[in-house]
This record gives C-alpha cells, sequence and structure tokens, in this order.
C-alpha cells in the first residue's frame, strides 16, 4: 500500500504505485484537469512521475508560482520546437525560464525578422493546439552526447559532455522534438497557450564575448489570457514612462559613451537630484545619524582584508600609484568603520549612527548597463548603525518607520517585505544567527509588516530584510535593506568600550532607504509617468504672459514666487499664449500662471494645473498658499 499524505492533512491509500495524475484525478476531474506538477516529499515532479513509496504530495496547478515557472519553461520548448520545424538547419542551445517570461538562443545563419518571429509564434500556437503529449526519458550522458551529435545540435551536445561522465541526463519529447531538460514540464503542448514571442537581441554561447553570436528570441507566458493582456498593457505602459525617453523629452540628464556607465544631469535633473538629496539630508540629521565622507581610493590591503579583494575584484576598478595599488570604492562600508575607529568609542557612544551620500564605483557589464537604473558611478544614501546585539531589534524596528515615511513622501505605499536567513555557507555561530534573525523578524512584527521568508539567501556575515516598492502599474524595484553584519567590524578590528570594561566588537547594520539615487530617480520618474509632484518638480511654477505689456507685472510676480522658494521661469516670449500653455504643458510643470492686462490690473493670476485644469483666477497670496501647502503635503 501506498499512503499519500495532502497539504491539509488528509491521506489517501492506492494499492501500489501510483502517479502524481491518477492522485489528481482521486481527488476530482477538475484537480485533474488542472494540474501541471506535483511536488513529492519537497520535490517538483511531472504528472506523470510514479510514487513508489509514502509521501507527502502537493498538486501543481497554473495558480501556483511553481506552475507559472513551469508553463514559462515548457513554452521555451515550444519556441525551440517551432523553430525547428521551420528552420532545420538551427541549432538549439540554452533556453531559461526569467522574469515575466523565457528566451531561447539559437545559432543560425542568417539574423531572424520581424517577419520570422512572426512566423515562429503562429507555428508555436499550431503546436499547442495540437495537444500532443511531453515525455520525459532517460540516457546514460555519453549515449546522450551521441543522439545530439547525430541530430546535428554541436551546442547541445557540448552542455551535455560538460556533466560527469558517470551522470545520467533527462530527455523530455514533445512531437518530433526532444530537448535536453532536468524538468518537469506540463503533461502535453495544449497545456500552453497564452504566450507572446517579444523580441530578437544578440547573445554570446555561454556569455563569453570569444564565443560565437547566437540569437536570443525573448517571450512571455501567463496562465490566462486576462494575465497575459494585462502584462502587455502594462509593458504598453511602462514604454510610455520609460526614464531615458523622459529624461530626453525633459532635459534632465543624458547618457555619453564618453562616459559609459555614468550620468550627465543638466540643470533640471540636477535640481530634481537635489530636491531628493537634501530631503535624505533631512532625514539623517531628524533621526540621529552624523552625515560622514569617506574618500574615492583605498588602498588594495583594506579590500584583502574585508574580503571584497578576492570576491569582487572583477567589479571593482582599480589604479596604481607610487607602486601601491587603490580601487575606486565600490560601497561604503569600509570607510564607515575607519572612521568609527578614530578615537575611544564607549558603549555610551551606542548606537552610533552614521549616513553618507557616498559615490561608488562598480564594473558593471556593458550590456547590463539600462539607463540612470544601471550604471557604474553611482551615489548611495548609505548609512551604518554601530550598536550591541541588545539594540538590534530597537534599530530595526525604528528604521522600518522611518522607511515606510519616507517611501510614502515619494509616492509609494504599497512595499513587500522578505527576511533573508542563513545560508549554508556563513560564518559565526549559531546563536548569533538566531538573534539576528529573531530581531529582523520581531521589528517587522512590531511594525504590523507582513512578510516572507526567504531561506538560505541572507549574506554569509548576516541575515537581512530586503524592502522592495510596487510602482503605479504593478512592477517592483527592491531599494531599502537592512542587513546585520557581525564579520565586517571584527575583521576591520572595530571595538568599543563595554560596561564591564571589556573590549568588544560592535554589531553593524548596514541600511539603505533609497539605494542608489540615480536608479531611485529612475523610478520617480517612471512612478510620476515625468509629471513629478510639486515639491519634487524641477520647475514648479511657469509665468507666461500674453503681450509685451505684462512683462514688467510677470517679473515682479516671478520675484516674488522665488522669494517664496518657489523655483519657477518666466516666459516673456512673443509667442501666442495656447502656444506657450501647451509647451509648458509637455514639459509636466505642475502650475502655469497666465497674466493678461485683467490680471495686471487686479494684482491675479489666472492658474492652470497640471492636466489642463483652470483653477480660475486668483489673487497671488491665494495662488502662494495653495501651492506651498502642496510642496508641505508632499502632493
Amino acid at each position: 500500500m501506498v499512503h499519500i499524505t495532502l497539504p491539509d492533512g488528509s491521506r489517501r491509500e492506492f494499492a501500489g504505485p501510483v502517479s502524481v495524475a491518477e492522485v489528481a484525478a482521486s481527488i476530482g476531474a477538475g484537480l485533474a484537469k488542472a494540474a501541471i506538477a506535483g511536488r513529492v516529499d519537497g520535490k517538483l515532479v511531472d504528472t506523470s512521475h510514479r510514487i513508489e513509496a509514502d509521501a507527502r504530495l502537493a498538486i501543481v496547478t497554473d495558480k501556483d508560482v511553481d506552475g507559472l515557472e513551469i508553463i514559462r519553461h515548457s513554452t521555451a520548448h515550444l519556441l525551440a520546437y517551432a523553430v525547428k520545424e521551420l528552420f532545420p538547419e538551427a541549432q538549439v542551445t540554452i533556453g531559461p525560464v526569467i522574469e515575466n517570461g523565457f528566451y531561447y538562443d539559437f545559432a543560425y545563419k542568417r539574423p531572424f525578422t520581424p517577419e520570422d518571429l512572426a512566423a515562429i509564434e503562429q507555428r508555436m500556437g499550431e503546436l499547442a493546439k495540437r495537444d500532443e503529449p511531453v515525455r520525459r526519458r532517460v540516457l546514460p550522458r555519453d549515449e546522450a552526447v551521441a543522439y545530439f551529435k547525430g541530430l546535428g545540435e554541436h551546442y547541445k551536445a557540448e552542455i551535455i559532455a560538460s556533466i560527469p561522465a558517470d551522470q545520467d541526463v533527462s530527455l523530455y519529447r514533445e512531437g518530433g522534438f526532444e530537448d535536453l531538460c532536468r524538468g518537469p514540464h506540463v503533461p502535453s503542448t495544449g497545456r500552453l497557450k497564452f504566450f507572446k514571442l517579444m523580441k530578437v537581441a544578440g547573445a554570446y554561447w555561454r556569455g563569453d564575448q570569444a564565443n560565437e553570436q547566437l540569437q536570443r528570441i525573448y517571450g512571455t507566458a501567463w496562465p490566462s489570457k486576462e494575465a497575459l493582456a494585462q502584462y502587455l498593457t502594462m509593458l504598453e505602459e511602462a514604454e510610455k514612462r520609460d526614464h531615458r525617453r523622459l529624461g530626453r523629452e525633459l532635459d534632465l540628464f543624458h547618457l555619453d559613451e564618453h562616459s559609459p556607465g555614468t550620468v550627465f544631469w543638466h540643470a533640471k535633473g540636477w535640481t530634481l537630484w537635489q530636491e531628493v538629496e537634501q530631503y535624505m539630508r533631512a532625514v539623517y540629521r531628524d533621526n540621529g545619524y552624523q552625515e560622514v565622507k569617506g574618500p574615492q581610493l583605498l588602498d588594495k590591503g583594506l579590500w584583502e582584508k574585508t574580503g571584497h579583494w578576492d570576491k569582487y575584484r572583477e567589479n571593482m576598478f582599480t589604479t596604481e600609484s607610487e607602486k601601491r595599488d587603490y580601487a575606486l570604492k565600490p560601497m561604503n562600508c569600509p570607510g564607515h568603520i575607519l572612521i568609527f575607529k578614530q578615537g575611544i568609542k564607549s558603549y555610551r557612544d551606542l548606537p552610533l549612527r552614521y549616513g553618507e551620500f557616498g559615490q561608488c564605483h562598480r564594473n558593471e557589464p556593458s550590456g547590463g548597463l539600462h539607463g540612470i537604473m544601471r550604471v557604474r558611478a553611482f551615489t548611495q544614501d548609505d548609512g551604518h548603525i554601530f550598536c550591541t546585539e541588545d539594540m538590534i531589534l530597537d534599530e530595526c524596528v525604528a528604521y522600518t518607520t522611518l522607511l515606510q515615511k519616507v517611501y510614502q513622501d515619494f509616492g509609494f505605499t504599497d512595499i513587500i517585505y522578505k527576511v533573508a536567513t542563513r545560508p549554508d555557507a556563513r560564518i559565526g555561530s549559531d546563536a548569533t544567527w538566531d538573534k539576528a534573525e529573531h530581531a529582523l523578524i520581531e521589528s517587522l512584527r512590531r511594525s504590523g509588516c507582513e512578510f516572507v521568508i526567504s531561506p538560505g539567501e541572507g549574506a554569509f556575515y548576516g541575515p537581512k530584510i530586503e524592502y522592495t516598492l510596487k510602482d503605479a502599474i504593478g512592477r517592483q524595484w527592491q531599494c531599502g535593506t537592512m542587513q546585520v553584519d557581525f564579520s565586517m567590524p571584527e575583521r576591520l578590528d572595530a571595538v568599543y568600550v563595554a560596561e564591564s570594561s571589556e573590549r568588544r566588537h560592535p554589531v553593524m547594520l548596514h541600511r539603505a532607504i533609497v539605494g542608489s539615487l540615480e536608479r531611485f530617480i529612475g523610478i520617480l520618474i517612471e512612478q510620476h509617468a515625468g509629471a513629478l509632484p510639486a515639491w519634487l518638480a524641477p520647475v514648479q511654477v511657469v509665468l507666461a504672459s500674453i503681450t509685451d505689456g505684462q512683462a514688467e507685472y510677470a517679473a515682479s510676480v516671478a520675484k516674488t514666487l522665488q522669494k517664496q522658494g518657489v523655483r519657477v521661469q518666466l516666459d516673456l516670449r512673443n509667442e501666442k499664449i495656447t502656444y506657450k500653455i501647451r509647451e509648458h504643458s509637455l514639459q509636466k510643470v505642475p502650475f502655469i500662471l497666465v497674466v493678461g492686462d485683467k490680471e495686471k490690473a487686479n494684482g491675479t493670476v489666472a492658474v492652470r494645473a497640471r492636466g489642463n485644469q483652470d483653477l480660475g483666477v486668483m489673487p497671488l497670496a491665494d495662488f502662494l498658499a495653495k501651492i506651498a501647502g502642496d510642496i508641505a503635503r508632499k502632493a
């Protein structure tokens, strides 16, 4: 007899070995139809997998995260199947699941065209309608190598040849196509209905620029027609909000090949930067942080002590002077420890909070650069809290409250919280890890936050909380972090004098709220589609005259606004007022004030708010009160 325990604790008994599909059918026809895979004692398997001993089983459907990933992986195989039918000489290489979809790399004699992409997608639909079963078989490694060489699939044979000789490999067949894969996969191609191919890009074999270039076809797949449509609509909206396009149109910044991966900030963009930085500077000041500033270049020996030279060397920019090796700092942490070490610190000095707008450099590959979201030179709102173990909980609770307030002010109210716990390879005692993890988890509970645990995803020296923002169109951006570090203070011999007069190493809490300012500003631009709230807008008010006769009055109004701290632009050009309004509306200015002879005579202004809202004519004092209120409320 085989006993199967289901997630709800109920048990089912079978006379002998039973497949996942048969267990699903015994529960109900609906579940049998919905089943994509199974999780047997925690391991994902196909629905055809036979369970031969007592086990715990969860049926996986397209409503599960695992189910969606299986759909996407199976759709990547469907893509390769279609390509091989249409272009038999093409060779298939690697096709993994990625965020929101999948890709597959192909070697072919000519570039794929948009017409090819349309034809491939159509053929994928035809293959799906055939509802061909997907079947798994296992071969010894050498036999699998010979099999794929016989098919002319030399890339696939090379992949298999890199597997240890004593291991078997699994293959999956659907119709006339068979591919290497560990699985699991959907039971049949008919389960793959809602997909779309997105684009073709170049890629190097095994990611090495020394190897031949392949063609990478990207696609997306979803469990329903509605989910696919929603995703495609989100992509259209994301295109409209693209910070790179808005950066050009709004004259905020540009990127230049004379300095790849760095940002040239224009006057308006730098005004936006300063608003973000000055806001965060006030956060430092009002929450007990001492703002510090460390150097850009630090000696190689320091990076060796921290472990970065061995583990992060390829991402560091280095230089040499007078036979000494230096690196541009990729992070600010070691510099803050060196500041902490100056002078004797007592337990009475703790917690000691340092904050820095520290510029860092990381040698990111050129293919990974993305506007101002992924750059080589960036500035972090970097903070480090030196404290005792007993202080971790209180510091984390206070930090989460602070972070929520900051995100709300910038227009983000939907935050995802994740606690990343100890990895297998780690340093420190289990007791220390227990205390650190408990403090992080308990801090989120006390803050009333729902959170998920990510087992094993912490750093080797300590666990962390990751704070992820959801933007206006549902995308997720991981920005904030709180990380517990018992290692680096000890490696760099940072100590304080305890109440017992012992010298002890402090705990170091690494924290960032917005993270990279460049990236966060890119997120802000996309969140607001360039229509930044009044307190952040580089130009808050445009004052436009109708004729030359109001020039002097307009200039005096502009001067009054400037004295009140309002960022105002004066437009006295000899252009039609409708042209001026349209031009400044496209620049997404929060307020346009129009002055004609009536306004000049009465000391008023005609107010237009962004979005073509006519707020009417009002005294200047009333408008000043309105914009001051909007700025104060971060509206």
